[in-house]
């Protein structure tokens, strides 16, 4: 297909949905609404770049939202939508993309899937937008607020975005019919007498503009995530010593674990799980034992960097489960202390945290005495 580039569209206002800050930097399920958009863009595999506009004087809130997603620099924006758009893609044009997405901020729902069909859509036509059929009954208002007719609603369709179009036939439209309003994309493009698709969209996917919104909004993230599930298995043998770090809890005992790092067997079980549930790579890739920095490291560092890397994706950690395989040290006695340190570093309640202890009957090295092993599953809503 070609380079698709996803052009965000951050410079309005936002004044019905009221509060202090322009509606798309106001926090929404724990991050700026503006971020959860942004990363349901950048995390799509079909694309390869992502730029917004926004208003100028927006500068210090964009930086405070987005500044640590490397993103190229935002455009400013100009006096309507309209002119945003032109701006946009005039900013893209130096390195032009073969397909460029138009897509509202204020949208923070899209899934991946309308993403996709959208990409898909163009294909084989110049363009394609997500939207959904009208299925209410539509009434068209006289002057006086009573009811003046019923409108038809077969073949009507609600437009959503993303809105996506080849690059240099929407750049040439936009140009063309600067000088006529229109409410979004695909009207600019119809008028060029340029064909566009529609395809699905989702309920799911509205424009946050109210209130309301906002706690419609707030619920379905909180209701309907998209949750995904890691684990995480690790084992460290025994050396001297009189202490373990387990869990992040120093337990004395006879011996030591032996690794480059405080060797916690548990919290690096617990980081390989959340890496695992965002695709990353192991511990070892993100913190290789060669490197001598992390030489006697505290393992919280591991796993407080695998916990940034999912809140960085706009997504949150539910719960972790933890079970420690070993003859010795007894863990029940630490269990509760072990729950509150996976808890803290995850930022999640010690109610969503299990850990648990079990033996292999002295079989294998476990059963041997010879070390510790852990096994770890987390759970991540994104």
């Amino acid at each position: 297909m070609g380079q698709v580039a996803a052009l965000i569209m951050a410079a309005g206002r936002g004044v019905r949905a009221g509060g202090d800050l322009p509606k798309q930097y106001r926090p929404l399920g724990g991050a700026p609404m503006v971020r959860h958009t942004v990363l349901k863009f950048l995390t799509h595999p079909a694309v390869d770049r992502v730029r917004l506009v926004i208003r100028p004087d927006d500068r210090a809130h964009y930086d405070a939202a987005l500044g640590d997603l490397g993103l190229e620099p935002p455009v400013a924006g100009g006096a309507e939508r309209q002119d945003s758009v032109r701006r946009g893609l005039e900013a893209l044009e130096e390195a032009p993309p073969a397909l460029v997405m138009v897509h509202d901020a204020a949208r923070p729902l899209v899934d991946a899937e309308t993403i996709q069909r959208v990409v898909e859509a163009l294909e084989g036509h110049t363009g394609a937008i997500a939207a959904v059929p009208a299925t209410d009954t539509l009434k068209r208002a006289g002057i006086d607020g009573t009811i003046a007719g019923t409108v038809d609603r077969t073949g009507i369709w609600r437009a959503q975005t993303p809105q996506g179009f080849h690059f240099g036939p929407l750049l040439e439209a936009h140009r063309r019919f600067s000088d006529r309003p229109f409410t979004d994309d695909a009207a600019v493009v119809e008028a060029a007498g340029l064909p566009v698709r529609l395809v699905a969209g989702s309920e799911e996917n509205l424009k946050v503009t109210s209130e309301a919104d906002f706690a419609r909004a707030t619920r379905l993230l909180q209701t309907a995530p998209d949750t995904r599930v890691g684990s995480g298995f690790d084992v460290h043998k025994f050396t001297g010593g009189d202490a373990v770090t387990l869990c992040g809890v120093r337990i004395p005992h006879d011996r030591a674990l032996a690794g480059h790092s405080d060797a916690d067997v548990g919290l690096h079980a617990l980081t390989d799980a959340v890496l695992g549930a965002i695709g990353e790579a192991d511990i070892g890739a993100h913190f290789p034992p060669s490197d001598p920095q992390w030489k006697d490291a505290r393992s919280s560092v591991f796993l407080s960097h695998a916990r940034d890397l999912v809140a960085a994706r706009g997504g949150r950690i539910i719960n972790a489960d933890v079970t420690l395989i070993c003859e010795r040290p007894a863990i029940a006695p630490h269990r509760a202390a072990m729950r509150a340190a996976i808890a803290a570093l995850l930022d999640i309640e010690p109610d969503r945290v299990g850990v648990k202890a079990t033996t292999t009957e002295r079989l294998g090295f476990t059963g041997r005495g010879e070390g510790i092993a852990a096994q770890a599953i987390v759970s991540v809503a994104m």
